[in-house]
């Protein structure tokens, strides 16, 4: 193991190659930074001395944190980890390639890489110095992808979810009108199953044809798969099975429970596997989405026993260069995704958890420890921690609720959500526009058209036009609660289908029958 020695602070910053490295503090340190696996990770500073606590339920380990350090007792950071000493000094550490991670282990961190020997950067200097060191030396390794305009996104899945069909979203298009979208994104709900990425009845007219009116609109069609997860229903699940990403016992490796059920990952490195990935892209493409939000990416680098044998978090480079190659010209969106390997290769990545029309779900977030679950005060908080990859990559905080219906958000919690996209410079919504006043319509058009002058100001506060904005009140974690596990999944459930199933089935029940009475039927 390499020892290292702390530099004084200001020093040019230090980069090296080893599997492993020491660094011995000096005395007990203020924070942690720790940095979280993909896109949903928690990532924020923390209390060093406070005790990891590991989620609770097991079927969200797989979905919001790295499997093999979901039950760490020691902090774990993916990549990068930083700690601070005394007031503006700060000493961080990170990876340069992929499989490194960071533990503090009492006074000292613990670096590694788990397979092989990797470049590590070390560097003492104030926060933003520190961590502006970093994203340079990573933009010299994994320079950006081709330059695309970054684009404003009417995405279906949070007004509608699953419940989306063909009319729905045509009646939605035409009520967009004049507002300026560059890009109408349809969500999960299209398709056959979660590995069978084709139109599915609700859909009779196909998605090239959907794809062509989306055009006609004057937006590019965007298009959400979730690429390396299947379910068991799916023909690749139950047709081919050598297929699938094994664990140590032949079983297929668990990647969580989402809306469609229990999915499970597939093997990235079978050749298989990687035809039908290059054909499947392709087909997508050419039905005429040129913009693809890929989700659930995480599922191709879990721990398990592959065709072939590689550290897994090159094994889903590999197969994310797949589709890259496949659709060049595309707008590509990563999400749930390993941060460092989908440098380079995409053009936007999502840097927190979903948002939701509510500030916390306290059953699924406190009670379970699951600081990743879907809820707006922990997509803040994480994405607030991710600014520092803006330079390398654009930064996707989720999307902005302005509507007052259906929404339990006060305004100023509204108004947060609207300046940290302003700040990461991604705007999106999913609000379909009659459920807005005229009010917040024109207030979603500003949004949309406005570019914003912003000044940093200090830790989490920055000036927009003018305007002064302070994100502090958002960061507390809330005090740890211990409640039977049955309950707090049961009552977290049940928040979520007040607060977003129901008014999206009523929604799409209401557009149904709105054009089954205008026929007669």
């Amino acid at each position: 193991m390499h020892t290292l020695s702390l530099p004084a602070h200001g020093a040019s910053p230090q980069r090296f190659s080893a599997n492993s490295c020491l660094l011995e503090l000096p005395h007990k340190p203020w924070r942690f930074f720790r940095h979280g696996w993909q896109s949903w990770a928690f990532s924020s500073w923390v209390d060093p001395q406070a005790p990891a606590v590991p989620i609770r339920a097991a079927q969200f380990r797989a979905k919001d944190e790295d499997p093999l350090y979901a039950l760490a007792q020691k902090h774990t950071s993916a990549w990068v980890a930083a700690v601070q000493l005394d007031v503006d000094d700060i000493v961080l550490i990170g990876g340069m390639d992929w499989g490194a991670r960071v533990q503090f282990e009492e006074n000292r961190l613990r670096a590694f890489y788990e397979s092989g020997e990797g470049e590590w950067l070390l560097v003492r200097s104030t926060e933003s110095e520190a961590f502006s060191y970093y994203t340079q030396a990573l933009l010299e390794r994994y320079p950006r992808s081709s330059p695309r305009k970054t684009p404003r996104v009417w995405c279906s899945w949070y007004s509608l979810y699953r419940f989306i069909r063909e009319e729905s979203l045509h009646h939605v298009l035409r009520e967009l009108g004049d507002l300026p979208f560059d890009v109408f994104q349809i969500d999960d709900g299209w398709q056959i199953s979660t590995g069978d990425w084709e139109a599915n009845p609700r859909f009779p007219s196909g998605m090239a044809d959907l794809a062509e009116r989306i055009r006609a609109s004057g937006r590019q069609a965007g298009l959400w798969l979730s690429p390396f997860i299947v379910t068991p229903d799916s023909t690749i699940y139950r047709k081919s099975p050598e297929w699938l990403l094994r664990d140590s016992e032949g079983k297929p490796v668990f990647a969580g429970r989402n809306w469609s059920g229990m999915t499970y990952a597939l093997d990235v490195t079978h050749p298989a596997v990687l035809e039908w990935l290059e054909e499947t892209i392709r087909r997508v493409i050419g039905w005429g989405y040129s913009y693809l939000k890929l989700d659930f990416l995480y599922a191709a680098a879990l721990p398990g026993r592959r065709y072939r044998e590689m550290p897994r978090e090159t094994a889903y480079r590999q197969a994310l260069a797949v589709i890259r190659a496949a659709a060049p010209e595309a707008y590509l969106l990563a999400c749930g995704a390993p941060i460092l390997p989908s440098l380079g290769l995409c053009d936007g990545i999502r840097i927190g958890p979903d948002v939701t029309p509510f500030w916390l779900n306290r059953a699924l977030s406190v009670w379970l420890s699951n600081p990743n679950h879907p809820s707006t005060q922990n997509a803040l908080r994480t994405s607030l921690h991710r600014l520092w990859l803006k330079p390398l990559i654009d930064i996707d905080p989720d999307v902005v609720y302005f509507r007052s219906r259906h929404n339990a958000l006060t305004p100023e919690q509204r108004r947060w959500m609207a300046d940290l996209a302003s700040i990461c410079g991604f705007r999106s919504t999913s609000d379909p526009p009659h459920w807005l006043t005229a009010s917040e319509r024109e207030q979603l058009r500003s949004f949309l058209e406005q570019e914003m002058c912003v000044e940093p100001l200090g830790e989490y506060r920055f000036r927009l036009d003018g305007r002064e904005v302070d994100f502090r009140p958002i960061l507390p974690l809330p005090s740890p609660q211990r409640v039977p596990l049955w309950f707090a999944t049961s009552l977290g459930f049940l928040q979520m289908g007040v607060y977003e199933v129901l008014p999206a089935l009523w929604e799409s029940l209401r557009i149904r029958t709105g054009r089954n009475l205008k026929r007669g039927e």
